[in-house]
């Protein structure tokens, strides 16, 4: 039986060749770097890092515009957080007074004059008295704040209200000139759907109606813009066809006045 410590020993590697005199070493086998690696095994290779991607939406009709939101076209400011329902609470305020207002003209049948007579006594009545019992405890009567407006806020709302009412006066000039047909329809479609609105319901009713309207409509917009865009555009590109039919047959046989040529400074 031959011994277990020599069948243990390892060979001794073999001695590499002497080099020919005047001859060059063989080739020393270089091992695979990790690109050949990668490039023979293209499963285990790690795919390289892509760019992000940049998604590009469909630049359809779009009722605001190009980039423009629903925030910013109410005026980004109080007001349109109070239409999109940011701030609830003052949202909830509006509604309600509005709705309070609205059951007492339509449903109690108040008049405007009885109610603020009647409001005005209770308020006067409720702080004469407090005024006079605290007197007659011996404290100090309630120190209310003097309200007073101030005049630059006067100033404020009388520029935007001249503002306003200028842009309606040029509105009107020009569609009584006979120079933008277009608006000339526009106008004359409003007012006939407002007297048609108008002998449904009262003033009163119509106030309140739009101020639901006010706050629900923007806010479901914001929400479902998207669909509400495409099928806007759909109904867009049909009126625009009727319209073109519609100038070409009718509106422009018609005699229109000549716009003045502005004055170039």
């Amino acid at each position: 039986m031959a011994d277990p410590a020599e069948e243990t020993v390892a060979a001794p590697p073999p001695t590499p060749a002497a080099p020919a005199e005047g001859g060059l070493a063989p080739p020393l086998s270089v091992e695979p770097t990790a690109e050949k690696e990668a490039e023979a095994s293209p499963e285990k290779a790690a795919p390289p890092a892509s760019a992000p991607e940049t998604t590009v939406r469909s630049r359809g009709f779009k009722l605001l515009g190009e980039d423009t939101s629903v925030h910013k076209v109410l005026g980004g400011g109080k007001a349109a957080d109070v239409l999109l329902w940011k701030d609830k609470k003052t949202t909830a305020v509006v509604i309600g007074g509005t709705t309070v207002l609205w059951i007492l003209f339509e449903v109690l049948d108040y008049h405007l004059l009885t109610l603020t007579s009647h409001v005005m006594i209770g308020v006067l009545a409720i702080l004469f008295l407090w005024s006079k019992a605290m007197t007659f405890i011996k404290k100090s009567p309630p120190d209310f704040p003097v309200i007073q407006i101030s005049e630059d806020a006067a100033v404020n709302v009388a520029r935007a209200l001249r503002n306003d009412v200028n842009r309606a006066l040029h509105l009107f000039r020009e569609i009584a000139l006979g120079h933008d047909l277009k608006k000339f329809l526009g106008v004359i479609a409003a007012l006939w759907v407002l007297s048609e609105v108008g002998s449904c319901c009262d003033f009163l009713t119509l106030i309140y109606v739009a101020v639901l309207m006010v706050h629900t409509i923007p806010i479901l917009y914001d929400k479902y813009q998207d669909k509400v865009d495409h099928f806007a555009g759909k109904a867009h590109t049909e009126a625009c066809k009727h319209y073109d039919v519609l100038d070409t047959k009718v509106l422009s046989k018609i005699p229109r006045g000549q716009a003045k040529a502005k004055k170039q400074t």
